[in-house]
C-alpha cells in the first residue's frame, strides 16, 4: 500500500503547471494526502477516476485546506478535531480504514514574528490528544506539513534559526512529544543522515542549492512498524515549494 503526502501550495496552481495529474499517474498512490490546497472543491477541475476525494477547505477563501484522494473508500471520514477554535482553517481530515486511521494535517505556521507561536503550542497539544484518542481504537498514520524541523539535521542552517518559526525550541518540543507518545518518524527509520529536505525558500532560490528544511512527515503508531517497508522523499518533484513524501505499508 503506497501512501504519499504533498503540500502543493495551491492545488489550482500546480494543476495549471501541468504537474499534478502526471505526478499522480506516474506515482499511482493508493492514498494521496494534500495540504495547502487553497481552494474549494467546486473551484478545482480535478478528474481522477478511481479515487474518492475528501476535501476540508478553510472558511477563508484561498487559504490553507487539505484533501485526501484514496482508491479505497474509507469506513468513515471526519473533519477537524471537533474543537471549534481549531476547525475553521481546513487543516485536518481523518479517514478510517479497517485496520488504521489516516490523518492528513496541515499544522499552523507560527509566523515570521512568532505571533502565532502561543496558538501553535495549544494546537500541538490538542492535536496529540486527538491522535491518541484515535489510537485507542486502532493504529494511526499521520502525514502532512507539520511546519517544524525536528532536529538540527533537518535543516541546512540550524545555528542561525533557533528563533525562526519552524525551528523554535517550543515547536521542536511539540514534535518530541509526538515521538514520546509513540509516533515514529518513518523517514528516520531508514535514513539517519542530514541533507534531506522537503521545503525550500523560493525567495532565496534555495532549492537548486538544496538549502532546505525537512518539515513534511509520515508518522505512524508503533504497532504499524512491522508493516513499514519504505519511507522516502521525492525532491525531484517540482511545482510547489514543498516536495512529496511517501511510505509503503505491507
Amino acid at each position: 500500500m503506497k501512501l504519499l503526502s504533498w503540500n502543493v501550495n495551491g492545488l489550482r496552481s500546480v494543476i495549471k503547471k501541468e504537474i499534478f495529474l502526471p505526478f499522480v499517474a506516474s506515482e499511482n498512490p493508493d492514498m494521496l494526502c494534500l495540504q495547502e490546497t487553497k481552494a474549494m472543491q467546486e473551484q478545482v477541475p480535478l478528474d481522477l477516476p478511481g479515487y474518492y476525494p475528501f476535501w476540508n477547505s478553510a472558511d477563508k477563501k484561498g487559504y490553507s485546506g487539505t484533501l485526501i484522494l484514496t482508491k479505497q473508500k474509507p469506513l468513515s471520514v471526519a473533519y477537524g478535531m471537533g474543537i471549534d477554535e481549531h476547525d475553521h482553517e481546513g487543516r485536518i481530515i481523518t479517514a478510517e480504514y479497517d485496520d488504521f486511521f489516516l490523518v492528513n494535517v496541515y499544522t499552523p505556521n507560527s509566523k515570521r514574528e512568532l505571533e502565532r507561536l502561543p496558538y501553535r503550542q495549544i494546537w500541538d497539544a490538542e492535536f496529540l490528544k486527538h491522535l491518541k484518542k484515535l489510537e485507542k481504537k486502532k493504529p494511526v498514520v499521520v502525514c502532512g506539513d507539520l511546519n517544524v524541523a525536528h532536529e538540527e539535521i533537518d535543516l541546512y542552517h540550524p545555528d542561525t534559526n533557533h528563533r525562526t518559526h519552524g525551528f523554535t525550541d517550543e515547536e521542536r518540543a511539540g514534535f518530541t512529544n509526538f515521538v514520546k507518545a509513540g509516533f515514529m518518524d518513518t523517514f528516520r527509520e531508514f535514513v539517519k543522515e542530514g541533507g534531506h529536505y522537503t521545503w525550500w525558500n523560493v525567495i532565496t532560490n534555495s532549492r537548486p542549492k538544496n538549502i532546505g528544511w525537512r518539515i513534511d512527515y509520515f508518522l505512524i503508531s508503533k504497532a504499524l512498524r512491522p508493516r513499514l517497508q519504505k519511507a522516502w522523499i521525492l525532491p525531484e518533484v517540482v511545482g510547489s515549494d514543498h516536495c512529496p513524501v511517501g511510505i509503503v505499508l505491507k
